[in-house]
């Protein structure tokens, strides 16, 4: 048998295929948005805290990727026998297609972004909540650019599996490619032909999207992208902080019994701690005495299981375990916006500017975007960061993120400003920058609680220092009473520490 090479290239004009690619594209297209939308939502849902909605949405990932598509279309297809009232969305072939493949892909693409969720660390959640963003905020602004970025090579590789799929929906009788190919060769008995022009038509769609979305997954890597062009006109003569109304309470920040378990290990041992309006307290102590724990609890980052909080006068957090409860979100998310957190880690969001950092959060709650910017260079100047505020957070050194962050969180015009060893994560010869900052912000009379291992920092900086070992305060005091005064436990603390 010879092969027809004439009607085979003939058939790369053929009117009806052309048509069954158009149908084929936005068959596919329609699919993987929709299985995009809905399979974020299901992977929300299955990293919930709350149990049924975790378990409702496992239930459904599993059904769903064990049931074979074609038995999903034929069901679906038919579904109007037993429900009439479907038929009119159901017994269109397209409308079926599409419905079923959405629902099975779907359980497919949940887990694909269950990964891209699962890449985003940690750290970057906490930033967004100490700025005050609500889950919703969260998600849209920090989690989904960086979490499509990851998953978007594997999204692309589904999109193509789907398109491919869509061979399938020629049982319920949609004209694609594949049934086209059918009734041609039906008619003449050309297979290897018509065959090949099918093949040829799923290839070229296959290609063609392969392109779009590689540029768009270059377009997405911000490590392709290069620094951008911020013009920063007339910065503003003084940055003024949120007005407090300090009557209200002789402390900014108040701890009564707080305490905090994970497990066995009691963490947090019954601490009190006050801190008055502008002062600087220091917290030191050996690795395991509880000091991070103790300062995330004190904007909520990690909740308390006994004892509460008071900010500025007003109740801010309550332990789990007390008579009445913990207090509302809408309580905490209310304060904690006068509340700044600088990281350990940075957590800046890779995904945005140097400059967009700083105007995140005060953008979301609703800030002047002129008089932001304007503010938010004015912060950038303050930290010597103004030259990068075009910058990415991967074009930057160590010191000069953790500049650019404690810029993120005077942004929001705190109340107080707290500090998770904000040098530990430098090298020895950036460390310097970042403390010069702080020194500049406690000059200003800013009310700062700092953990830190930077003893000559601490005890040449602080209004008050705070020992605490084995998650109990051991002794606290003014610098200077404290050396003079320590105890047994903290000389031996400080031993090798020299201080000036």
């Amino acid at each position: 048998m010879q092969f027809d090479w004439h009607y085979a290239l003939g058939l790369l004009w053929n009117e009806d295929f052309w048509r069954a690619v158009l149908t084929v594209v936005e068959l596919s297209v329609e699919t993987w948005l929709l299985g995009i939308v809905f399979g974020f939502l299901l992977a929300l849902g299955r990293q919930s805290t709350r149990r049924w909605l975790r378990d409702l949405s496992g239930a459904y990932i599993w059904f769903f990727r064990s049931l074979p598509l074609l038995v999903l279309l034929i069901f679906v297809y038919n579904l109007p026998q037993i429900f009439p009232s479907t038929s009119h969305l159901l017994s269109n072939p397209y409308g079926a297609g599409l419905i079923a493949m959405v629902i099975s892909e779907t359980a497919y693409i949940a887990e694909i972004h269950r990964g891209g969720l699962l890449a985003v660390a940690k750290g970057q959640l906490e930033a967004g909540k100490a700025l005050g963003i609500g889950y919703r905020g969260v998600q849209w602004l920090i989690v989904i650019p960086q979490a499509l970025r990851v998953a978007l090579p594997t999204l692309a590789n589904e999109y193509i599996t789907i398109v491919k799929l869509t061979s399938l929906v020629s049982v319920i009788s949609l004209s694609e490619i594949l049934l086209v190919g059918q009734q041609l060769y039906t008619q003449n008995f050309l297979v290897m032909e018509t065959m090949l022009a099918v093949a040829f038509y799923y290839v070229l769609i296959v290609t063609v999207f392969s392109y779009l979305l590689r540029r768009l997954e270059n377009y997405l890597d911000v490590s392709r992208r290069v620094p951008r062009v911020v013009v920063v006109g007339e910065l503003p003569a003084k940055l003024e902080g949120r007005p407090v109304d300090s009557g209200k309470s002789t402390f900014a920040l108040q701890v009564r019994g707080a305490r905090k378990r994970y497990g066995e290990l009691e963490v947090l041992k019954g601490i009190d701690l006050d801190v008055r309006w502008g002062e600087v307290v220091s917290i030191i102590g050996p690795s395991g005495s509880g000091k991070t724990t103790l300062i995330r609890t004190l904007n909520g980052l990690e909740t308390l299981d006994q004892g509460e909080v008071t900010l500025c006068g007003a109740p801010f957090l309550r332990g789990a375990r007390e008579p009445d409860g913990p207090l509302s979100s809408k309580v905490h998310m209310q304060g904690i916006v006068q509340v700044g957190m600088v990281f350990q880690g940075f957590n800046l969001f890779p995904h945005k500017t140097v400059l967009e950092n700083v105007m995140l959060a005060p953008r979301h709650h609703g800030h002047d975007d002129l008089d932001l910017r304007q503010f938010s260079l004015g912060l950038l100047n303050k930290v010597g960061m103004l030259d990068h505020a075009g910058k990415y957070p991967h074009q930057l050194s160590g010191g000069q993120q953790q500049r650019v962050a404690i810029a993120r969180a005077l942004a929001m015009r705190p109340a107080v400003m707290l500090f998770d060893e904000p040098t530990s994560a430098l090298d020895p010869e950036l460390v310097g920058d970042v403390l010069a900052v702080i020194e500049e912000l406690a000059r200003e009379g800013m009310t700062m609680v700092i953990v830190t291992h930077e003893m000559n920092f601490a005890f040449r900086l602080s209004d008050r220092v705070v020992f605490m070992e084995s998650g109990r305060i051991v002794q606290a005091g003014p610098p200077r009473e404290l050396l003079e005064q320590r105890s047994e436990r903290m000389g031996r603390f400080l031993k090798d520490v020299q201080l000036a």
